[in-house]
C-alpha cells in the first residue's frame, strides 16, 4: 500500500509541474524556461547576460538556450546585443516589454519550492536528498541528464 501512495505522490508532482507549465504558457504565451530566463536577466547588472551565463544558471544545453532566446527575441521580450570585439559572445538584455511581463507573472512552482527548501534544516535537506537518490536509483533514472527546469518538450503528449 505504501508504494502505491508514493507512486501517487510522484504522479501528483509530475502533474502539478505539467499543469503549471500549461497555465503559464496559456496565460503569458511563454514557457517556464523562458520565464526563468527573463527572471534571471532582471537580476543581472544592466539586465544583461551572456548566453553562456544563462546556460550555466539554467543548466540547459546550448541548443535549448538558443531556442529559448530566439523565441523571446521574436516576442520582443529580450534584445540581442552585438559585441564588436568578439562576435562569438552573444549578449542578451531584458527589454521593457519583458520587464512588463515579469511584473505581471505569478510566482512559479520552481520559486515556491526553492523558497520552501531553503527554509528546511540542513539535516532535513540531507534526508530528502538521500530519499530522492533512492527513488532515482530505484527507477533506473540515474543516467538521465536532467536540469532543475523542465522544458515543454519533456512533457508527455497526454499526461493522463
Amino acid at each position: 500500500m505504501a508504494s502505491t501512495e508514493i507512486l501517487t505522490k510522484l504522479r501528483q508532482i509530475i502533474r502539478s509541474i505539467h499543469m503549471e507549465s500549461k497555465r503559464i504558457e496559456k496565460q503569458y504565451a511563454i514557457s517556464i524556461p523562458q520565464l526563468l530566463t527573463l527572471q534571471y536577466l532582471a537580476q543581472q547588472v544592466n539586465y544583461q547576460s551572456s548566453a553562456r551565463e544563462l546556460k550555466e544558471h539554467l543548466q540547459l544545453n546550448a541548443s535549448t538556450i538558443s531556442g529559448i532566446l530566439s523565441r523571446l527575441e521574436q516576442k520582443g521580450l529580450i534584445a540581442r546585443l552585438p559585441r564588436f570585439r568578439d562576435k562569438r559572445v552573444a549578449y542578451v538584455a531584458l527589454t521593457e516589454k519583458g520587464m512588463t511581463l515579469l511584473d505581471q507573472a505569478p510566482t512559479t512552482l520552481f520559486e515556491r519550492l526553492s523558497d520552501a527548501l531553503e527554509k528546511l534544516p540542513t539535516e532535513d535537506i540531507a534526508s530528502l536528498h538521500q530519499h530522492l537518490d533512492f527513488l532515482v536509483t530505484a527507477m533506473g533514472a540515474q543516467d538521465i541528464d536532467a536540469s532543475p527546469i523542465l522544458t515543454s518538450h519533456e512533457f508527455p503528449k497526454n499526461p493522463n
